[in-house]
């Protein structure tokens, strides 16, 4: 199993242009942009909206192309930052996140820290990290996730029942509420909550947990990087959701199957130094 270990980051450099993505209420965050744009100006750092955020708060000029950024600044939850890192999957942009939602994993910066961790941003005190990620695939349809993806039944109430292989090895069919294929920076999300278990940040592997398995012997696994999934629909009058980072994607009926594998492309998430993996899960999780 190879390694992309935390502790050995991608050096950073100081910012020039800073890409700018914000919670989906201007309300709530219209004083965090103000704070933001000090702190810029004073840094010499020019900010780019893309146009929604310029139509949500009415300010400044949309630049579409974020690629040209040094970094992205996020202000918002674990939502917002799931919705940077994918735009900016595969480009040389990091993110980098100031908490204004509840969890904030990927977050790095307290609200109260703004001015001083974005200071300290803009100067090159930060470290980027390569995150892994999952491509699906059925019938056609194609997309990439950061955190997970997520076969659902899509009955309320009923099971599904689902056949697995990994690596085209058949491993039988397990009646279940649905099954969570997760990254290791999803492993903290909705396989967490649901019992799987957690991968520390710089592993090429994703976990395998079933919801709600109706068998005593159904438990998560974690597999490598080369060893596709192949998930099968055989349930005879029950589709299942196909979800990634959230989204609902398309359905699987049944015979249909759904492919999951390690992406080819890698998220970039920035962090302030000492805002290690296990010092944000114990301040996370912690009691």
């Amino acid at each position: 199993m190879t390694s992309t270990s935390e502790s050995k980051p991608r050096s950073a450099e100081a910012v020039h242009r800073a890409a700018v993505l914000t919670h989906g209420k201007p309300g709530t965050i219209g004083p965090a942009l103000e704070r933001l744009e000090k702190v810029a100006h004073t840094a010499g750092v020019e900010l780019l909206l893309p146009g929604e955020e310029v139509e949500k708060h009415g300010v400044g000029e949309a630049e579409e192309d974020l690629a040209a950024a040094d970094i992205a600044v996020v202000l918002g939850g674990d939502g917002t930052m799931l919705r940077a890192l994918q735009r900016f999957l595969g480009l040389p942009v990091p993110v980098i996140g100031v908490n204004f939602g509840r969890v904030g994993f990927f977050a790095s910066i307290s609200p109260a820290e703004l001015e001083a961790g974005l200071a300290r941003v803009f100067a090159g005190d930060y470290r980027v990290v390569s995150l892994a990620t999952l491509d699906m695939e059925t019938d056609g349809i194609r997309a990439s996730a950061i955190n997970d993806v997520v076969a659902l039944s899509s009955t309320r109430g009923r099971m599904v029942e689902l056949g697995w292989s990994i690596g085209g090895e058949d491993l039988g069919v397990q009646p279940c509420d649905g099954m969570i294929c997760s990254t290791p920076s999803g492993s903290t999300a909705y396989n967490l909550s649901n019992g799987g278990p957690v991968l520390v940040r710089g592993l090429d592997a994703m976990a395998i947990t079933f919801i709600a398995p109706h068998s005593l012997h159904a438990r998560p696994m974690v597999v490598p990087a080369g060893l596709d999934l192949e998930i099968r629909n055989e349930t005879p009058d029950v589709g299942a959701t196909v979800i990634v980072d959230g989204h609902v994607v398309t359905e699987i009926d049944r015979d249909a199957t759904l492919a999951v594998r390690l992406g080819g492309r890698r998220a970039l998430l920035a962090t302030l130094p000492e805002a290690t993996f296990f010092r944000r899960y114990r301040e996370t999780f912690g009691s």
